[in-house]
């Protein structure tokens, strides 16, 4: 890309404007700056995540929706993950259909492709329907994804809500997903139900140009 200086002087902006522009690009993944170099476009490719579908339960490839959503852009994909024992707070009770103070598993993670941090999550399971199980843990089972999980154990999840929303990314979110300050992500309040009973519900962040969400629908 042309320097600070060139921006400037083609477009007839401020540095101020020209340095923005490029923070912008920075954090929708599409250039990266190289130390004494200068910026460069990168070759990089959006990781697609399709709403129907993430979760069926036949076919080949990984169980963990992100990991097939990163196969299917060629890439790699990994995770970092903390799992904790909680009591749930009126917003989560609310959200999983439980008194508050109820236990739940609660697990934050970052999500990598190519070891290129793309997603923060943060899941609340209810104790109730886990605890005791070989998925109370959700990292300590070899079954990876909700759905996958839930089916070891005789809960089958038949209903999938995503709230999505768009806001600021907070000082947290800009530093696990290396990105420039006054950036934006997508939020989704995503919640599982089987038979109507919520059994897991999360908090999900992505950077807006690192994703394309896609919602394919029926009609009845």
């Amino acid at each position: 890309m042309p320097s600070e200086s060139g921006l400037m002087r083609q477009y007839d902006v401020s540095r101020t404007v020209a340095k923005w522009a490029i923070a912008v690009l920075k954090g929708e993944g599409i250039v990266e700056g190289r130390a004494g170099s200068g910026v460069y476009v990168r070759d990089t490719t959006r990781l697609l995540r399709h709403a129907r579908g993430r979760d069926v339960r036949s076919g080949d490839g990984p169980t963990s929706p992100f990991a097939r959503d990163a196969a299917d852009a060629g890439q790699q994909g990994t995770w970092e993950h903390d799992s904790r024992h909680e009591k749930a707070d009126e917003r989560i009770a609310a959200r999983l259909g439980v008194e508050p103070g109820a236990p739940v598993m609660r697990t934050s993670y970052r999500f990598l492709a190519d070891g290129e941090p793309t997603q923060l999550s943060v899941s609340y399971e209810p104790l109730a329907v886990t605890e005791g199980t070989p998925v109370e843990w959700p990292e300590d089972s070899s079954v990876k994804g909700v759905v996958a999980r839930m089916d070891t154990i005789g809960v089958r999840v038949d209903e999938v809500v995503e709230r999505v929303s768009l806001r600021s990314a907070n000082a947290e979110e800009v530093e696990a997903l290396n990105l420039p300050a006054r950036t934006f992500v997508h939020t989704i309040e995503r919640t599982y139900t089987a038979g109507g009973t919520p059994v897991e519900t999360a908090d999900i962040v992505l950077p807006g140009g690192r994703y394309e969400l896609v919602y394919r629908l029926p009609i009845d």
